[in-house]
């Protein structure tokens, strides 16, 4: 086919009035007319609806195209959709261009149509200019290693891994920390629901125990990262838990420990000891050693029972292979600096809160007063702290819901505390929300809207905390009086993310969370193929979304492992071993470590390219000082001859 004369059809897109509302989309299809090659030219006011999609199929076999161009949107949202289009005609679907006239015409340039009509014009003509030049491809295919990797023992990893595990492939789940569970197993109870957290994660728990086909790994990280979809080679760093799985959780070790620690699981609320369980019906079921608080005594050693403590355990490393990877790693709460957290007792986090409310927390479920406590009288939660902000324009998108959980609680289970809520904005959504705020209204939990520019002042007066404060309703001044005040606190990216963000070649968003591929076509993808996001990783997010979103993220990896193979881009580089000198400058700038210089069978070095690893990003090819690499799809002469239509009209 590539030696057939170029028949190219062009189709310009309306997108409704995205591009049609600026652009002349009728004379660009006129212009289209007269191009060299093209054959036919149409304009339609959607051509990614169905109708659109069956004129171009009627198109290719009525006028035998062997070329297209459609000038629509991004190709990032829609040429994927337009490849698949052409193949089911019958061309390969690499014989198809696209032209950006929303993004890069209409929306850019709305207040000058005449202008950026003849812009259209500009982009059509260069895309044709390259559809001539354009070579059909064809995708190799590697086989698939059918396990999977989840990063993150939170709700949503341990959803992901149930999914998976029970569709019968091999899952590995790597957690941080020392335990599975996550921020869920600091909760009282979920919002709307008031079901217990533990109820919930617990069944979760047992299923994973259960599993044959799920192996954990706690207090571990992944230190290396490499291959490609279908076969990533993965090297996880197990940190020692000083604590072998023989231990049998008696709780004599912790009896006869000395060092005491802040308790991390309480948010500090309370001090446990540098032996420990994190939280009753912690899976694994064993105990831990802090290695930041151990003395290394060897008391809790004399009286182990089962000698299940080895003070002089290392860490190891273990090498994995999977075909897919799900990002996890949920968000770490932010520590506030405001409203005198820190300086008062009394003055805790929504967190906190949580812990103090649960029965298994450090009260028994008891509001009471940190600084001495007494009960509490009278409790204000502020919204936002942390949140849209300078520092964190976002919104973290759970807190008011989960504030007006808590109020709802505390009204119920002391109706004669006085519950106040001081918000910028209430921004309760999903399901149940809207009957929610109402029912906190009704149970006497009063709000008072504050801005931005004004924020509450907390102090503390007579054993008290005082709350001054301008109710933007009524323009009047509001000075509260209370017993506790509640922060709360945004949700924040969990450390370590850009780092391993940096390992695993997924980049990161502008506030730090891991960032999808799109935001509509591909919301659970990442930009590297077999690499996934769920739950509050990608964004705040609250417990049923993650959840939601876990078993998404579980089927789009069981894709390529149910498929055992997987089609990998052709669009890549390929070298020209007569032209390369084996410099290593490609080597050098890859950052897929795609390009290997190395010698052949005669012991000339020069470059190799491993296709599945190689993302076509064509840095080896501006590097070159021989031009010895070329990019498929993107060749020089159909760049050049992009540019050249592009200056002439």
């Amino acid at each position: 086919m590539s030696e057939e004369e170029p028949r190219i059809g062009v189709y310009v897109c309306h997108c409704g009035l995205n591009i049609a509302g600026v652009v002349d989309v009728e004379e660009v299809a006129e212009y289209a007319k007269t191009l060299p090659n093209v054959v036919i030219a149409r304009h339609y006011v959607y051509m990614c609806s169905e109708p659109g999609q069956e004129m171009i199929k009627r198109d290719i076999k009525e006028y035998n195209l062997n070329r297209v161009v459609v000038a629509s949107c991004s190709p990032a949202m829609h040429e994927p959709t337009y490849q698949r289009v052409i193949e089911e005609a019958g061309l390969n679907r690499y014989l198809f261009e696209m032209a950006n006239l929303r993004e890069q015409c209409s929306w850019a340039h709305a207040p000058w149509p005449d202008r950026a009509t003849e812009k259209a014009k500009d982009l059509v003509r260069m895309a044709v200019a390259k559809a001539r030049l354009l070579r059909p491809l064809e995708p190799r295919k590697v086989k698939v290693h059918p396990s999977a990797l989840i990063i993150g023992g939170g709700v949503a990893g341990i959803r992901a891994a149930l999914d998976l595990a029970e569709r019968g492939f091999h899952v590995y789940i790597v957690e941080r920390k020392p335990y599975l569970g996550g921020r869920v197993a600091q909760l009282n109870k979920v919002s709307i629901t008031h079901e217990d957290a533990m109820e919930l994660l617990e069944p979760m728990l047992k299923a994973v125990q259960e599993s044959g086909n799920i192996t954990v790994y706690t207090n571990s990280e992944v230190k290396e990262f490499g291959g490609y979809l279908g076969n990533f080679e993965v090297t996880i760093r197990q940190k020692p838990r000083f604590v072998t799985s023989a231990c049998n959780a008696c709780g004599k070790c912790a009896e006869v420990c000395p060092v005491e620690a802040p308790d991390e699981y309480n948010m500090g609320l309370s001090n446990r000891k540098a032996i420990y369980i994190f939280y009753e019906g912690a899976y694994p079921p064993t105990y831990t050693i802090d290695p930041d608080a151990c003395t290394k005594c060897g008391k809790c050693a004399e009286v182990c029972p089962v000698n299940a403590i080895n003070l002089n355990e290392q860490p190891r490393e273990e090498k994995i292979k999977v075909g897919a990877i799900i990002i996890a790693t949920g968000f770490d709460p932010y520590e506030p600096k405001e409203y005198g957290y820190g300086l008062y007792k009394d003055v805790v986090t929504q967190l906190q809160l949580e812990r103090l409310l649960s029965p298994r927390g450090p009260t028994g479920g008891r509001l009471i007063r940190p600084s001495n406590g007494e009960p509490v009288r009278a409790v204000a939660f502020i919204l936002c702290t942390g949140s849209r902000v300078p520092e964190r324009p976002y919104c973290s998108r759970i807190c008011c819901t989960v504030s007006l959980k808590n109020a709802i609680i505390i009204k119920k289970e002391h109706p004669d505390v006085d519950v106040y809520i001081l918000y910028r904005d209430i921004r309760a959504f999903g399901k149940g929300q809207e009957e929610y705020y109402a029912e906190a209204r009704r149970l006497g939990v009063i709000f008072v809207k504050f801005s931005q520019e004004e924020p509450p002042e907390v102090t503390e007066e007579g054993g008290r905390l005082r709350i001054r404060v301008k109710d933007l309703l009524t323009g009047a001044p509001v000075e509260l009086r209370v017993d506790l005040v509640v922060l709360a606190e945004a949700l924040l990216p969990s450390a370590g993310s850009k780092d391993l963000g940096i390992k695993l070649g997924v980049s990161v968003g502008p506030n730090g969370f891991f960032k999808e591929a799109h935001p509509k076509l591909r919301p659970l993808d990442t930009m590297v193929d077999g690499v996934f996001i769920a739950g509050a990783a990608q964004s705040p997010k609250d417990i049923q979304e993650a959840i939601v979103q876990a078993s998404g993220a579980a089927s789009r990896a069981a894709i390529p492992l149910s498929q055992g193979e997987v089609e990998i881009e052709p669009i890549v580089a390929t070298v020209d071993t007569l032209k390369c000198k084996g410099c290593g400058r490609c080597e050098d700038v890859c950052e897929f470590g795609a390009v290997k210089v190395e010698p052949d069978e005669r012991g000339v070095p020069h470059a190799n390219v491993n296709e599945a690893l190689c993302k076509g990003c064509g840095a080896c090819t501006v590097i070159c000082p021989t031009g010895a690499i070329t990019i498929q799809h993107f060749r020089k002469e159909q760049l050049l001859a992009m540019v050249m239509a592009a200056v002439r009209r």
